[in-house]
């Protein structure tokens, strides 16, 4: 399965929330291989913004180099630009690369902080005439075009630039969000509600990046956008908390709820067992440490989450009989741990952890209902054994 090569030339935030470190995050997270040419150095956490040192433009050509004659790009993402002499040399070293391209117009950080002068964003002009795709925020937006109506101002760098242009809502006031994608002969849109979090930090770049990465395995534009707008809300849904003032993104846990790698593969959402005794079950499923997510017993239905995003759900009937035939494997990375703390409170083993032939360290148990669960822990033999056939 092909891995899609992205460069990302933008700067560094000390705090992780946004710049390199947010792209870093959300290449890897998605199944890219990400690669950077650092324009900046900046001293910030998610309160501000107290240094920042441009990186000499030749440097910042060199980082570019050296990644295009060896492993090569699939997608470029331009984030913050360092200084107007640094955009326009960078423009001209692009010009001969025939991947796609998405700039985000970096001037201001989340804080407030400024990260552009007016000499450089004069010079933006330049990047955008080589970008597939610009994404400005709305007061970007209203700053290079003059425009006060967000689709006015859109239409009018499509028409400057050639490139498409991300008109996006999450400056605007109220729970209600809409982004527009405009190019030169259509206009696709998007509604959302706000999801209420304090830990915004590096939204657009996390936007951006996604965006490079989807283009960069050949997708749409239209649908490289939807997708990567699903990965920064799911990121913010996980936002961890972290900080005094406008947090980081969870990019880290993101799970199984966007596609990941060129070409994805279907991915397993859940597994429902039967049962007969809704409480018993629920009790059985908590206790092994799975969390759960959905109590609904007038239906009969109890969800968990698991450790890696997946969900196993319990539906009970009475009538319907378990079958020897089906197993449950629950990976524990503290299997021995895990299955000694059970069995300490009671809970009954069929076997404890042993080694199996197949390389996994095994225990098994039943829950109430009788169906049968193993806890495991296989490290890398649980996709790289030996005998695991080579990828088509």
């Amino acid at each position: 399965m092909k891995t899609a090569r992205i460069l990302v030339i933008a700067g560094s935030d000390s705090g992780g929330g946004a710049g390199i470190q947010a792209d870093i995050k959300t290449i890897t997270m998605l199944g890219g291989h990400a690669m950077t040419a650092i324009t900046a150095v900046t001293a910030q956490n998610t309160l501000g913004v107290s240094a920042v040192h441009p990186v000499p433009t030749e440097m910042v050509l060199a980082q570019i180099d050296a990644v295009i004659v060896d492993i090569g790009v699939d997608a470029v993402k331009i984030g913050m630009i360092g200084s107007a002499f640094t955009a326009t040399q960078v423009a001209l070293r692009l010009a001969s690369l025939d991947v796609p391209i998405v700039f985000d117009p970096v001037m201001v950080a989340t804080s407030g902080a400024a990260l552009a002068d007016e000499a450089t964003i004069a010079a933006f002009g330049l990047l955008m005439d080589l970008a597939t795709l610009a994404t400005p925020n709305l007061p970007e937006l209203a700053r290079l075009t003059g425009e006060e109506d967000p689709i006015a101002a859109g239409l009018a760098l499509v028409s400057r630039h050639g490139c498409a242009v991300l008109v996006k809502g999450g400056h605007e006031e109220g729970d209600a969000l809409a982004d527009a994608l405009i190019e030169e002969d259509n206009l696709t849109s998007w509604q959302g509600q706000r999801i209420a979090t304090n830990s915004t930090h590096g939204t657009g770049c996390t936007l951006a990046s996604a965006i490079a990465f989807h283009l960069g395995c050949g997708d749409r534009l239209a649908r490289a956008v939807e997708q990567a707008r699903h990965f920064v809300r799911m990121a913010l849904h996980e936002a961890p908390g972290l900080g005094q003032g406008q947090g980081p993104l969870g990019q880290q846990s993101v799970r199984l709820d966007t596609s990941s790698g060129c070409g994805p593969l279907p991915r397993l959402n859940q597994v429902t067992v039967t049962g007969k005794d809704y409480a018993a079950m629920v009790a059985f499923y908590r206790a092994i440490g799975l969390i759960q997510i959905v109590d609904a017993p007038t239906n009969n239905y109890a969800r968990f989450q698991t450790g890696g995003g997946a969900t196993f759900s319990v539906q009970i009937d009475p009538e319907e009989a378990t079958s020897e035939s089906t197993a449950v494997y629950f990976e524990c990375d503290d299997l021995d741990q895990r299955v000694e703390r059970l069995a300490r409170a009671g809970m009954a083993f069929e076997h404890g952890p042993r080694d199996q032939p197949w390389m996994w360290r095994e225990a098994r148990l039943r829950d109430p209902a009788g169906n049968t669960v193993f806890l495991y822990k296989a490290g890398e033999a649980r996709r790289f054994p030996p005998w695991r056939m080579d990828d088509e």
